[in-house]
């Protein structure tokens, strides 16, 4: 089978967090290059020409980069405000925000911010014939990344005010190893123009309104949504108004929907498990055109697919992720590229007419890969 031609990002695990990656990969057709030198981008965020990477250390940070073609130019960097940042996302009302696992914690970055801060740091640097830092607040120091075919660049740091930081309430979960504490996995828009934050610690959802402008930035909490104890929410997708959850810690895919109050009550769920009793833990899960969830599972290093018709949610099919490990998908006609994080590998997957993938057709070889962007 002949695939198609492909352009992506990958974001992956370096020796820092275990891993065997450099920093951040792009694919152009069959060519893997590192393109950013990064500690630990576990997951990338691309809106137009820029890229969002965070770096899931112990007081990790998260970066900007402009991409032209195939090569990233670094812009400015912010901390994260916790630790172990895993998940970056642009949100509507103009903020990047940030969630910090080991922490428990949520930044927002104000994009109109940033950019001024990082255009008038480079227009400092360059007008003023000063080396590197210049165009950072004084006591302040320069991060310097190497950017591959750039060599080192320049690191403009934000101001506080451009950031805003708001700490999850204390929780705790059944599962004393994984729930000692909140854990701020992913956060996702909602179409009330607010944002959820899955607490994978505390079993619950946290709703916040997110407001950022030119000179500032705000994150409100707004309420709190319980699940299912032990269910360990970790990423979240919509079906209409309707949203579906992964649970980490059960095995089960969730159907959550509002009720008259303005909370989300669970409507059903569904276990992706069966067969031996084999460590499996969710990752991502995404919702497709036709109103399919795919979800990856870890440990049984599967992809499971289920229809949400009648308001249910049923397993349709399952099939091997073509890896080991799938921490993360994405999808392209005809194909889903699955990050097989401990098989150093991106598996290319043809998906069959009822959603389910079929045996691999192909593999990108790349260190433990964590995150895949497509690029148009």
């Amino acid at each position: 089978m002949t695939l198609p031609p492909l352009h992506l990002l990958i974001g992956s695990y370096t020796p820092t967090g275990g891993g065997n990656a450099t920093g951040i990969s792009i694919l152009d057709g069959d060519v893997v290059s590192t393109v950013a030198v990064l500690d630990d981008p576990s997951f990338l965020a691309v809106d137009g020409d820029r890229v969002y990477a965070v770096s899931e250390t112990i007081d990790g940070g998260v970066h900007a980069f402009r991409r032209s073609g195939s090569a990233l130019e670094h812009l400015w960097d912010a901390p994260a405000g916790g630790d172990a940042p895993c998940h970056v996302r642009v949100d509507p009302s103009g903020a990047l925000v940030v969630t910090n696992y080991v922490s428990g914690t949520v930044t927002a970055v104000s994009l109109q911010a940033a950019e001024a801060y990082a255009a008038s740091s480079a227009g400092a640097v360059h007008g003023g014939g000063a080396g590197v830092g210049a165009g950072v607040d004084a006591g302040a120091s320069a991060a310097v990344h190497g950017v591959a075919g750039q060599g080192a660049g320049v690191s403009a740091v934000l101001p506080d005010a451009a950031l805003a930081t708001e700490v999850l309430p204390d929780a705790t979960g059944p599962d004393e190893d994984r729930q000692e504490g909140p854990h701020a996995h992913q956060s996702i828009a909602t179409p009330d123009g607010t944002v959820l934050v899955a607490d994978l610690g505390g079993d619950a959802l946290h709703e916040f309104r997110i407001s950022a402008d030119a000179g500032s930035v705000s994150i409100e909490p707004l309420r709190v949504h319980h699940v299912t104890p032990g269910a360990g929410p970790r990423h979240m997708a919509w079906v209409d108004r309707d949203l579906i959850v992964a649970g980490e810690l059960d095995g089960r895919v969730y159907r959550l929907r509002r009720d008259e109050s303005g909370s989300f009550r669970e409507v059903c769920a569904t276990s992706v498990l069966n067969g031996p009793d084999v460590p499996s833990l969710l990752s991502h899960i995404e919702v497709d055109e036709r109103r399919l969830v795919t979800v990856a599972v870890r440990g049984r290093d599967q992809i499971v697919v289920l229809d949400t018709v009648d308001d249910g949610l049923h397993v349709v099919g399952a099939a091997s992720a073509g890896g080991v490990w799938p921490r993360h998908f994405a999808r392209v006609p005809g194909y889903l590229l699955v990050a097989n994080q401990m098989s150093d590998a991106v598996a290319v997957l043809p998906v069959g007419d009822d959603g389910v993938p079929g045996e691999a057709v192909g593999q990108i070889a790349v260190g433990s890969p964590a995150c895949v962007i497509p690029l148009g």
